[in-house]
């Protein structure tokens, strides 16, 4: 069972997305909250599978989605319904089209997944269990609207890590710098001749080694760690 924290600060809206996931089966709506404060406290409390961020994007979600996925160290999660031992809340987020420089910055807060806000249920429905599992969700249009977002950023930031290239090996930066270019998988082994499987593993190691939960977040990494320069 996915059990799910809606976050909105309309109280008709938080309705209507709990009539929708309690109708579904495998889902339950564990809890609502007004903000993003209320969010996160009540993450705390619940320990929801998945935090679903379903209101207007602001500087205090962007806090709320980091100390959502990433706690303080004295605070243990505790398992909620779904949820497996030691695991942490994922956080799923709804944007509207336009507001990539927020599905960035919340990215880097540690957001595990996006739709845009015109998503049909069955899609969000979709991503919260693609989400629960630990994996990523995000739609073509958005990684390609958050790529174009990052080469516009002409300065390269400090990273906020304790480890960067060196943990990767040359076919990884390699199969990176093709990511950050924009490339499918199929195209990543078109052009660096290997099996599209191999591309995948790549991928997978990329996203561990750098500690992103995310594809667009390795892009974000490639062009912060200067991998790969914003064009001019």
């Amino acid at each position: 069972m996915v059990s799910v924290l809606i976050v909105n600060d309309q109280s008709l809206q938080r309705h209507g997305l709990r009539m929708l996931l309690a109708a579904e089966p495998g889902l339950t709506v564990t809890g609502e909250a007004a903000s993003g404060a209320e969010a996160v406290r009540m993450s705390a409390t619940l320990h929801p599978c998945v935090v679903l961020m379903a209101g207007p994007s602001g500087a205090d979600d962007i806090e709320a989605i980091r100390r959502i996925a990433r706690p303080a160290p004295h605070l243990s999660p505790t398992p909620g319904p779904g949820r497996a031992a030691g695991s942490l809340p994922r956080v799923l987020v709804l944007t509207s089209a336009g507001e990539e420089g927020y599905a960035h910055a919340a990215l880097r807060a540690g957001a595990g997944g996006f739709l845009l806000t015109d998503a049909a249920p069955d899609e969000l429905t979709a991503a919260l269990r693609v989400v629960a599992a630990g994996d990523a969700v995000i739609t073509p249009a958005l990684t390609r609207s958050l790529i174009d977002a990052v080469r516009r950023q002409h300065t390269v930031r400090p990273l906020e890590r304790d480890f960067g290239l060196d943990t990767l090996t040359g076919r990884e930066r390699d199969v990176l710098v093709a990511v950050a270019s924009g490339w499918s998988n199929a195209e990543i082994a078109e052009r660096l001749s290997i099996a599209p499987t191999t591309v995948k593993s790549h991928v997978s190691h990329i996203l561990t080694k750098i500690g992103a939960r995310a594809r667009v977040q390795a892009v974000a990494f490639a062009y912060e760690s200067g991998l790969v320069r914003p064009a001019a």
